[in-house]
């Protein structure tokens, strides 16, 4: 942890502390840790692993949150809440818990979770074992399924095989056939978290065929067998919610909309903690990640659709705003370097044209402007003496190393909040994109390492 109310050291001497110590502790004043904010664990606990997503982080960090922060019934966000931990977990603690997210997809995934305790187990029963005679009848004959893949989903490579396709559409027939709205949304969801295991691509991470990582294509899958399995493992999870909920059972509220609109939604004052983690500086486009998710369960029909997600996305992405002359920050941020490091960037590589330091300067700028409005709508909407837990990384463009824990922490303060520690529970994360493109970027220092962090923001 880095210590002292506005005691922040500076980026190259927290970069020094991880170097030498390989890990730092994450501990609060009287010892207690932060859990480890990676999502990785996540994937064998009840709800939390009904979907897989590469941007969330775990169940252990923000129950310990919780319990460090609040000692009884309170407010709690997430500005960016993706598949839904921090409610899960808020809920379970008796907190009321609102959550906003722009991309479709997480919200139907969200909102099917903090939902399951409205399910009735033995109705989700009898679907699932009418879906298995469904399938099993179907697959089996001459059945030609009614639905259709969606027209202007386009790959470059056949997305499903000609028998994994098949499968895939009676599946989705039968999810046409239930009434029970929740149920459909729990066999959806079933559908979209299996839908990439039996396609001919993969996460690279991001999303791409699987013959670029040098693996060979589906040609067939037991596509209904993955979902019933899925389906059997939700169900279990559903009984496990109703039992676990606490019997006074607090509110769960899910928005599709950006939290820079959070004034049409929250009053100000109202909040006693947010917990969150905003998309991190490394170009991971989320959105196009889901591409598939989203013309499958019909969010969206044509290219022209996923505009505006780009458009609403924090931070925008480096393919939106690369060939713009230049991005300049909104903001002023004295006693800080992040206008010059933006200023050096700008100047890097320029024979590389949008691939140079121009346009990536214009990325991050983008970037940070997004930051302040962030900072702002948290002053409005923390209650005095409200804290802010905001789990982000670092990231190397160009070469060069941007602390984007350290600026957004000073954006905080210049805002009018307070800065009161930046805690690094995880010293060393994987690269992305952005550091290991040798087209995009110079050779990172052997020094400058990935890390993340928790900014902790209060509200006085």
């Amino acid at each position: 942890m880095i210590h002292g109310k506005g005691r922040v050291r500076p980026p190259k001497e927290q970069l020094a502390l991880i170097s030498d110590a390989g890990a730092l502790p994450a501990t609060d004043k009287e010892g207690r840790a932060f859990g480890n904010p990676a999502f990785a664990t996540n994937k064998s606990l009840p709800v939390h692993r009904w979907v897989p997503w590469i941007a969330g982080f775990s169940r252990e960090f923000v129950a310990g949150a919780l319990s460090k922060y609040l000692e009884r019934p309170s407010m709690v966000v997430d500005p960016f809440c993706g598949v839904g931990t921090t409610l899960v977990e808020a809920m379970l603690a008796g907190h009321r818990v609102v959550g906003f997210e722009i991309n479709p997809y997480p919200v139907l995934a969200c909102r099917t979770k903090v939902n399951a305790h409205r399910i009735d187990p033995t109705t989700l029963g009898r679907a699932i074992r009418s879906f298995r005679s469904f399938y099993r009848s179907k697959t089996s004959s001459s059945y030609l399924p009614a639905t259709r893949p969606p027209q202007g989903f386009r790959t470059r490579g056949e997305f499903y095989s000609p028998a994994v396709l098949r499968k895939v559409l009676i599946v989705l027939d039968f999810i046409e056939t239930i009434e029970d709205s929740r149920v459909r949304d729990i066999f959806r969801v079933s559908f979209a978290s299996t839908m990439v295991s039996y396609s001919n691509y993969s996460y690279e991470p991001s999303l791409s065929r699987r013959v670029s990582a040098g693996r060979s294509d589906v040609e067939d899958f037991a596509v209904g067998e993955t979902i019933e399995r899925k389906l059997l493992e939700m169900a279990h999870d559903v009984r496990w919610f109703r039992r676990s909920l606490p019997k006074k059972r607090a509110s769960a509220k899910v928005i599709l909309d950006t939290f820079f609109n959070s004034q049409n939604h929250l009053a100000p004052d109202s909040v006693d903690l947010l917990i969150t983690s905003p998309p991190y500086l490394n170009n991971y486009h989320y959105n196009r990640n889901t591409r598939p998710h989203l013309y499958w369960l019909g969010f969206v029909s044509q290219p022209d659709d996923m505009k505006p997600l780009e458009e609403r996305n924090f931070g925008k992405f480096w393919q939106t705003v690369r060939e713009l002359e230049r991005v300049d920050l909104e903001f002023s941020l004295p006693d800080s370097d992040l206008l010059a490091q933006l200023e050096k960037m700008r100047g890097l590589n320029t024979d590389k044209g949008v691939y140079g330091g121009n346009g990536w300067a214009n990325y991050a700028a983008a970037y940070f402007n997004d930051c302040h409005r962030f900072a702002k709508a948290m002053k409005r909407v923390l209650r005095p003496g409200g804290t802010a837990l905001v789990v982000i990384g670092n990231s190397i463009i160009q070469g060069l190393l941007i602390p984007t824990d350290h600026y957004l922490g000073k954006i905080a303060e210049s805002v009018g909040l307070d800065l009161v520690d930046i805690h690094v529970p995880r010293a060393t994360r994987v690269g992305n994109s952005i550091i290991q493109s040798d087209v995009r970027v110079g050779k990172a220092k052997d020094s400058h390492r990935l890390y993340e962090a928790v900014v902790e923001i209060r509200k006085t």
